[in-house]
């Protein structure tokens, strides 16, 4: 459920795509982000992202909360339509809308619907998208597509050269398929519609993931890609497992491709590598970053620690967006009028200030949240780039050669990326160590009891340290190197594979490092038990609880590990809080209201 499509009148005279980049995200999102489109599509309408407007079930006519989430309000094939509210409705006492679109004169009928195909057309495909694509749970349609003009004169034995896994080979085809379809390679309607046809079936060719110097394009990773295609090499498929292509293409009644003039060249030359699997990692660093905003909250709670750091004025006079999101998710999670604390109320704070691994978690983990941003806008923009060489412009009856392979931007950013979310581990690492430090935390050593018999979690601290330690070594940038290549032909490279496979890296072990941190906040909590954290804090500890029970003597902690890992990359942590985040959000309560107006803030 990533991208919804959006057909407008009841004679469907177009379809618009609307990304979903976030699965909980509004209703009420949904339908400004509709009409947005709408009015930027068809200017003459004079339709605006401002229009009041309410949303119906099209299955039974039935209201939907504007605010409630698209995930939870909408199954797969379900239909809504949205009414622009006209003179007739504002006149009307009632909000039924059983009856006819046509009672309201200026009304527009959107009906919505969730797709299991991705249409693409060279231009709007998302890292959110690509990402979904790669789980294997969508398919995809092309919309609009290149034809081959018969210019250029290379052919199939361009790509006669001597492991991704399968779902970012599956995002690696996906993506090749999306630059092709923009128009400016030079295949053929039939050369594109058998790898959409592959997509589909899954079978997927066997692709190394290292070889690539990020200029000429990712030459070696797509050079395989399109030898599978061809019925060389081997495949995957779920039918077949690995085995010969030609076997694999066979199974499932598809054809190898039969290149054409320029089309050879035209399947190697791309930075689609470094940016399908730029495109998880972004992903997966937006999914655990805002992760991170709640477990270091729940470490603050169970440290006694002061909200008094994320009051809204002291984050109004520096005013980043991500520093600002982060405040806002720890005023909403912590002790207030609207979530009481019991830890909170039982002990008052007696120190002039907190660390700064609590204290300053808006500023460190705001700037990630802002590094993520920036990277996701470098790569939405490269996923829809003609980035293949030469380029053809049918409509001028050119080829042009260019520098559009070079990977320089996706190479950049993702350094960038490391670097930025690298610090979410950084600073979570430290709070583990004030987790399993009593004189720190005035809990009982490494957070167990009879310590002298059970380590704890020392060794489960160790490994956050490790990872944190090896993740400094991965954000080296990988763009600062270059080295000449073809003859000194291509003679500035990017190294963008590699800065895609370390950010990759890096960020999992953020994850990993985020998971030990929840680990040890929910086992810390147990220490202050019978008292009760915020309503927020408390559905967190009991989601980690229904999958890892509490730490009473020592035993292996890696299924641990690994079971708060796969919470964090399936979302749960936040699925667990987002509700109550959007609580606190509509209350008017712009300040935390536990701090008397007197107060001097630290």
């Amino acid at each position: 459920m990533q991208r919804v499509s959006v057909r407008i009148g009841e004679e469907q005279l177009m379809v618009l795509m609307v990304p979903c980049p976030d699965r909980f995200q509004t209703l009420r999102w949904l339908g400004v982000e509709a009409l947005r489109r709408c009015a930027e599509t068809r200017p003459g309408e004079g339709l605006s992202s401002e229009e009041e407007f309410v949303i119906r079930s099209r299955a039974d006519g039935r209201l939907l909360d504007l605010e409630e989430s698209i995930s939870s309000a909408l199954d797969d094939g379900d239909s809504i339509e949205l009414y622009i509210h006209g003179d007739t409705w504002k006149q009307s006492d009632s909000l039924s809308l059983s009856g006819s679109a046509k009672m309201y004169p200026s009304s527009l009928l959107l009906c919505c619907f969730f797709s299991q195909y991705i249409y693409l057309d060279g231009n709007s495909l998302t890292t959110v998208d690509l990402f979904s694509l790669g789980k294997g749970l969508i398919k995809i349609k092309v919309f609009v597509y290149g034809v081959n003009t018969g210019f250029g004169k290379f052919a199939g034995t361009v790509v006669r050269k001597d492991q991704l896994n399968p779902e970012r080979t599956r995002m690696l085809l996906a993506l090749r398929i999306n630059t092709l379809a923009k128009g400016h390679s030079g295949v053929s309607l039939e050369t594109l519609q058998k790898m959409v046809a592959a997509f589909n079936e899954s079978c997927l060719s066997w692709v190394p993931e290292k070889g690539t110097v990020g200029a000429s394009g990712d030459l070696s990773p797509l050079a395989h890609l399109a030898l599978g295609l061809m019925g060389e090499g081997r495949m995957w498929s779920p039918l077949t497992g690995w085995t010969e292509s030609s076997t694999v293409l066979e199974a499932h009644g598809l054809t190898p491709i039969s290149l054409k003039p320029k089309e050879g060249i035209a399947l190697i030359n791309g930075t689609q590598m470094m940016s399908a699997l730029g495109a998880e990692a972004v992903e997966r660093a937006e999914a655990v970053a805002r992760q991170a905003d709640v477990i270091a909250a729940l470490t603050l709670e169970v440290l006694r620690g002061t909200n008094k750091a994320f009051d809204k004025d002291v984050h109004a006079v520096r005013p980043h967006p991500g520093q600002t999101v982060v405040a806002q998710h720890f005023r909403s999670l912590l002790h207030s009028d609207i979530f009481p604390s019991e830890i909170a109320e039982d002990k008052p704070y007696d120190r002039v200030q907190d660390a700064y691994t609590l204290r300053c978690c808006p500023q460190v983990h705001g700037v990630a949240v802002d590094t993520i941003a920036f990277v996701k806008k470098i790569l939405n923009t490269e996923l829809n780039s003609g980035t293949d060489n030469p380029l053809v412009f049918a409509e001028r009856g050119v080829t042009l050669s260019g520098g559009n392979f070079h990977g320089e931007y996706p190479a950049k950013a993702l350094d960038f990326l490391s670097i930025g979310v690298h610090e979410l581990a950084s600073i979570s690492e430290r709070r583990i160590e004030r987790l399993c430090n009593p004189s720190l935390s005035e809990l009982p050593a490494f957070l167990v009891k009879d310590g002298g018999l059970n380590s704890g979690f020392m060794v489960a601290h160790c490994t956050a340290a490790a990872l944190v330690s090896e993740n400094k070594a991965l954000c080296h940038p990988a763009s600062v190197d270059s080295i000449s290549t073809s003859a000194a032909t291509e003679d500035h490279v990017s190294m963008g594979g590699w800065a895609a496979r370390k950010a990759l890296r890096v960020v999992e072990h953020v994850e990993q490092v985020l998971a030990i941190e929840l680990l040890a906040a929910c086992q810390a909590l147990e220490f202050h038990r019978p008292l009760r954290t915020t309503a927020p804090l408390e559905k967190v500890y009991e989601l980690l609880r229904s999958v890892v029970r509490p730490w009473d003597k020592d035993r292996v902690m890696s299924s641990d590990i690994e079971a708060a890992h796969k919470l964090l990359l399936d979302e749960k942590v936040w699925e667990a809080v987002w509700s109550y985040i959007k609580k606190y959000k509509k209350t008017p309560s712009p300040h935390l209201s536990s701090i008397p107006s007197n107060t001097t803030l630290d």
